[in-house]
């Protein structure tokens, strides 16, 4: 296990040397110029060109790239175009509604999709087991930033139980969290019943009924944790994708998070911040995706790594 978690933490490197290359190509293709907007609508295009000049931009890009990659090496991340702080200062503020967030959305998604996806299929067949998959498919086609003004009108603007936008307390994560993990509700639902139906059928289920187990322990002792293996999958890389995903509905609900501030920093060239959250959201995922290997052998003492 530890020669396995080594090889993939080494394997980190190259990835994330390619994926910067990517994002810096990806950064200066975006149109328009940051020093543009920085010097302001009325700057000469002298001014312009001293601000290019001061930013670095009139380098080759290849001096830009090599200057990029020695900053990450050094700890030197830059300093914001748009704020002229260092990068970290303008982000390390933004990672935390970001995260609880993300929490916030992967923990009730994952109680509630395994909830539904278990009834569903000791009930297959069932007007329940049709009601919930109907649910769940609904809860995958719905566009996040519909789902998100419509919890909000209802939720906020005519009940007034939870704040319309912002992060004044825990309550204001609630309405965002079930914008952003409904689909992923619905995603471990619709896995979790695929994998209890085709566990069920299995002798071991029948033997153990047999030996007189009561239902409860049959489902969730053996069937349940059997199956856990394949929802891992799911909530692994959905967990990585709701921090980068996190961007529309933090734009619905106005939450400062990175997901926002990424717009933000695209929408000014930005050029700095834009990348060095990319790179998060990339080192992230990665991470996350190497969690859900080792999980794997909890979950299921039979799986051997190389």
């Amino acid at each position: 296990m530890k020669q396995y978690v080594l090889k993939r933490l080494l394997n980190i490197i190259p990835i994330m040397i390619v994926v910067s290359i990517i994002i810096f190509m990806f950064i200066h293709l975006i149109p328009g110029d940051p020093a543009r907007i920085i010097a302001g609508q009325k700057a000469t295009l002298e001014e312009i060109e001293i601000m290019r000049e001061q930013l670095g931009l009139n380098d080759p890009y290849i001096v830009q790239y090599k200057n990029f990659m020695l900053g990450i090496l050094t700890g030197d991340w830059g300093n914001s175009l748009k704020t002229g702080l260092p990068v970290w200062e303008v982000i390390i503020p933004r990672m935390k509604p970001t995260l609880i967030l993300a929490i916030f959305s992967i923990v009730w998604s994952v109680i509630a999709g395994i909830s539904i996806g278990v009834i569903s299929a000791i009930n297959r067949g069932k007007l329940i087991d049709y009601i919930v998959m109907v649910g769940a498919s609904s809860g995958i086609s719905l566009p996040l930033f519909w789902l998100g003004l419509m919890l909000m009108q209802i939720f906020s603007v005519k009940l007034g139980w939870f704040p319309t936008t912002g992060i004044d307390s825990l309550s204001s994560y609630v309405l965002p969290s079930i914008t952003l993990g409904a689909g992923i509700t619905a995603m471990i639902a619709r896995y979790t019943r695929s994998s209890m139906i085709e566990i069920l059928k299995e002798n071991y289920i029948r033997t153990s009924r047999a030996k007189g187990l009561s239902e409860f322990i049959v489902i969730n002792k053996h069937a349940l944790r059997n199956s856990l293996v394949d929802v891992i999958t799911i909530v692994g890389l959905q967990f990585g994708f709701l921090l980068a995903g996190s961007v529309l509905v933090e734009t619905v609900f106005a939450i400062p998070g990175l997901g926002r501030l990424l717009i933000d920093s695209i929408l000014f060239r930005d050029y700095t911040v834009v990348q060095t959250v990319l790179l998060i959201f990339t080192f992230q995922f990665i991470i996350i995706n190497l969690i859900v290997d080792v999980l794997y052998g909890v979950a299921n003492p039979k799986i051997r790594y190389q």
